[in-house]
């Protein structure tokens, strides 16, 4: 079918040609009168970005790039996607407090705390619970908290057309970015057949998706293209998530239809998931439905993206010296090459003489010197911390 004769769901009762769709006003003002809603996923725990991070205002709380919490920048971006009022966080309790700091212009019930982390599995399955109880025939996104991203437009678009696709079809989509280096530590998507156009967007069946492979399959799949980083986006209707997980994993959602019922009857979220929530499986909504999906399809990334996952990723987004250092804070350098330096302490010098390919990060309680080469064994340091009495720096 044509991109012409394909239509763009917009509610129980309204269906408007994607032809409509010409241009960006006239999308976000009709994207307004759609069902849609985002959920955030921001319960992580940033280990790897300690001791910046830390369990009560962790990696996606701070201005690891940017000026701004990495939180407050996500939800900066869907401005004139969704009204904050249909954006919902799912974090952890601990955290709840400072998300609603961060971001003030959210509704409170709607950052909702999960008493343990159980994967993403059951955060999907939550989502669907509480955006199902405000409009069952809603489709809404899964994003992450904490991606860079630069072009909010670009982003704009992709989503917009992602939600077209799935108010149009039954299917699950995804967002594939283009692969531009051998990356070991990204899953994924094998682009398939294409499926049609929404919203001036192609959209793609999904062959496959695959793991974080090792360096030599990496590389292999950047020289047979149609390879893709799966950046951890989703985008469904409620319907056809629930249908997922009630046929690729019973139990949990039958577990959650608890949570459901004692909502109906008037009990608290809170003390709900306190009760129901660390009996849930644990396991990622990737190995619970995406990738058993017989009906999924991808959108390439109109957008730059970067996941920012250690350390060693801030330098790309940071100007370097001439001897490449990257640097954020007071800092001093002398013979020193290639070094990572992070300090927000305005009153404290940090100063480095005739060392290389260092990570440097000094915060108010504790101080990080180790070698690049070590940024993703930082969480096996903090696990080491967490087990002696040193963990009062990891609160």
């Amino acid at each position: 079918m044509d991109a012409e004769n394909k239509t763009n769901y917009l509610g129980p009762h309204e269906i408007v040609p994607v032809s409509v769709l010409a241009n960006s006003s006239e999308r976000r003002t009709l994207a307004t009168m759609s069902k849609r809603f985002v959920v955030i996923m921001a319960g992580g725990r940033g280990e790897r970005f300690w001791p910046e991070s830390r369990i009560a205002r962790p990696k996606q709380l701070l201005p690891i790039v940017g000026e701004t919490p990495m939180l407050a920048q996500t939800v900066e971006r869907l401005s004139g996607l969704v009204p904050p009022g249909a954006i919902f966080v799912i974090t952890n309790a601990e955290q709840r407090d400072a998300v609603l700091e961060v971001c003030p212009d959210l509704d409170p019930d709607k950052v909702i705390g999960e008493p343990v982390g159980r994967d993403t599995a059951a955060a999907v399955g939550l989502a669907t619970l509480l955006v199902r109880r405000e409009d069952p025939d809603a489709s809404f996104a899964m994003l992450p908290a904490d991606a860079v991203i630069h072009d909010a437009d670009g982003l704009r678009k992709t989503l917009e057309a992602a939600f077209a696709a799935v108010e149009a079809k039954p299917v699950l989509a995804t967002i594939g970015v283009p692969a531009s280096f051998p990356a070991t530590g990204y899953g994924y998507i094998q682009q398939g057949e294409r499926f049609g156009d929404y919203v001036g967007c192609p959209v793609f069946e999904v062959q496959r998706f695959v793991e974080k492979p090792d360096l030599e399959t990496a590389q292999q799949y950047l020289a047979a293209g149609g390879y893709f980083w799966n950046a951890g986006m989703f985008f469904w209707s409620v319907g056809s998530i629930a249908s997922e997980l009630q046929k690729n994993t019973p139990s949990l959602w039958q577990a959650l239809q608890a949570i459901d019922s004692g909502l109906d009857a008037g009990e608290g979220l809170e003390a709900l998931l306190a009760q129901h929530y660390p009996g849930l499986e644990k396991i990622s909504i990737d190995y619970a439905v995406i990738e058993k999906a017989e009906r999924i399809v991808m959108l390439e990334a109109n957008f730059d993206w970067d996941d920012v996952g250690e350390w060693p990723a801030i330098a790309r987004h940071y100007p370097r010296d001439p001897a490449g250092n990257v640097t954020r804070g007071q800092t001093e350098l002398v013979e020193a090459a290639n070094n990572i330096v992070y300090c927000r302490d305005d009153d404290h010098l940090v100063a480095l003489l005739g060392v290389e390919d260092l990570i440097v990060v000094k915060t108010n309680d504790a101080t990080l010197v180790c070698h690049k080469d070590k940024a993703q064994e930082i969480k096996h340091l903090v696990k080491t911390l967490s087990l002696k009495a040193a963990n009062k720096h990891l609160i």
